[in-house]
């Protein structure tokens, strides 16, 4: 369960969040909507531990994780941008959270077989980065999210830059596999569509100010 509580964001004296509440049932998947720069990427960054939080509350199963290093919070998050790591493999960009939690090369190595197999990607192990295809890439970015077992994931329009068909493909195959792991999920978008399609209820942003 998230449960956000009047959340605050400072920057350069600009309330980019200004009382800021949520709540996410644990195994919902909830889509929050708004135009671009009204502070729908500030939110997920906060409840992921990665921006400075003036004021307010962010719990995570009945636990305060407001001041909460992110690396300890349990949480995932899937950027815009994809964020790969190209120094790396795909496996090892696939099982780097458990590399920083010492986890051996070999587990590490099945772990990351497994999550690309679900993300349609199996054989992908050994490829370069520079080698993927954009919808390649968003895959092997979701993949390194969930083998990391987060509490709940965090979707930052993950799914932009891509054409129609392969939008849909995507999105198809995502929503599918939340369904089966009964993920929890806040997936920030400005297309209504992908977020009816996705999740089970979906939020305005200017909503969710106090």
């Amino acid at each position: 369960m998230l449960h956000v509580a009047d959340l605050v964001v400072v920057r350069d004296r600009h309330r980019v969040l200004d009382g800021v509440s949520l709540v996410v049932q644990p195994g919902e998947r909830v889509a929050v909507h708004g135009p671009s720069g009204c502070g729908k990427t500030t939110l997920l960054h906060s409840i992921a531990g990665l921006v400075h939080v003036d004021a307010g509350s962010i719990s995570l199963n009945h636990h305060d994780v407001t001041h909460t290093r992110a690396h300890q919070r349990g949480v995932g998050l899937v950027f815009q941008d994809d964020q790969l790591f190209a120094h790396l493999d795909v496996a090892d960009n696939v099982s780097y959270a458990l590399r920083v939690r010492g986890v051996a090369k070999r587990e590490r190595f099945i772990v990351a077989q497994e999550w690309l197999e679900r993300v349609g990607l199996s054989g992908f192990q050994h490829r370069r980065t520079a080698s993927l295809s954009g919808g390649e890439a968003k895959r092997v970015a979701l993949a390194r999210t969930l083998a990391g077992e987060p509490n709940i994931v965090l979707l930052d329009e993950p799914l932009n830059g891509l054409d129609d068909e392969l939008h849909d493909q995507l999105l198809g195959d995502v929503r599918s596999l939340f369904e089966q792991l009964g993920t929890t999920v806040v997936h920030v978008t400005h297309d209504r569509a992908e977020g009816a399609a996705l999740c089970h209820r979906s939020i305005e942003f200017a909503t969710l100010s106090a």
